[in-house]
């Protein structure tokens, strides 16, 4: 049996809520705009109970960014270090064609965020069809079930202003911080060192790569975004200093939960 852990749910206006399912309801992406796009497990369940699930999704961002069919998706069986190396992936017959730009991840015990961009006309949504329909399929064959995996089709909102732009990214990597510090969502970081040192192990986000350390560097494009947020230490200051100044509900909207 899969043991459950439940995030708590972000406060969120109704107001907000209803503009949100709105915007979510219209949207078709376009050539080069960016897209906040998330899912969660039916029921809130856990979609990553597993350190080789989480592995087999993210191997899955890079290798369904693709055209070209994938014929077989290689995951490495077993890491011995914290950070996870770069696998040595399958020859393909066909130079990769990216189909999005991934500009960011984070994946959570019950959820997922993605930041993107598309490249391709139709990309997000052929990305998006390949990764959940692969996923589901891996998930159920493990796990011995049926039925969907995640709560309906994924949420899609689009990045349309500078401000948006800018914090989406520090919002997506500081999901983890559910998981031990809770309290940020409200502005308050008890412990920045810790807050920090955490964010910088979690293996299952971009955040890491961003801030100089190898993760998963091929998974994402990132010359987009450091041009935005500037060198690491740059990055570090403003996401903490963004928390400090409660300006979450800015961004809220956003939240998944």
């Amino acid at each position: 049996m899969i043991q459950q852990t439940i995030i708590p749910e972000a406060k969120l206006p109704e107001l907000l809520r209803n503009v949100y399912n709105e915007g979510m309801r219209n949207i078709t992406p376009q050539i080069d705009g960016i897209y906040h796009v998330y899912n969660r497990g039916v029921e809130k369940r856990i979609i990553f109970p597993t350190e080789g699930d989480y592995t087999r999704f993210i191997r899955s961002l890079f290798e369904l960014n693709d055209k070209n069919p994938v014929q077989k998706l290689y995951v490495p069986k077993k890491f011995k270090s914290q950070v996870i190396p770069e696998a040595k992936l399958p020859e393909l017959r066909k130079p990769r064609e990216l189909l999005v730009e991934i500009l960011a991840f984070c994946l959570m015990p019950n959820h997922f965020h993605l930041i993107l961009r598309e490249i391709k006309e139709g990309g997000t949504r052929t990305f998006m069809h390949k990764l959940g329909t692969g996923y589901t399929n891996f998930f159920n064959q493990k796990y011995e079930r049926v039925g969907s995996l995640f709560q309906g089709p994924y949420k899609i909102i689009s990045v349309t202003n500078d401000s948006h732009l800018l914090y989406l990214p520090y919002y997506v990597h500081l999901n983890p911080l559910d998981l031990v510090q809770p309290e940020w969502r409200d502005g308050i970081i008890k412990d920045i060192e810790k807050a920090t040192q955490y964010l910088e192990d979690y293996r299952w986000s971009s955040l890491p790569d961003y801030w100089g350390i190898k993760n998963y560097p091929s998974v994402t494009q990132r010359g987009f975004l450091e041009n935005i947020l500037g060198p690491v230490q740059e990055q570090k200051r403003a996401l903490f200093d963004w928390i400090k100044r409660n300006e979450l509900e800015n961004i809220e909207h956003l939240a998944l939960e």
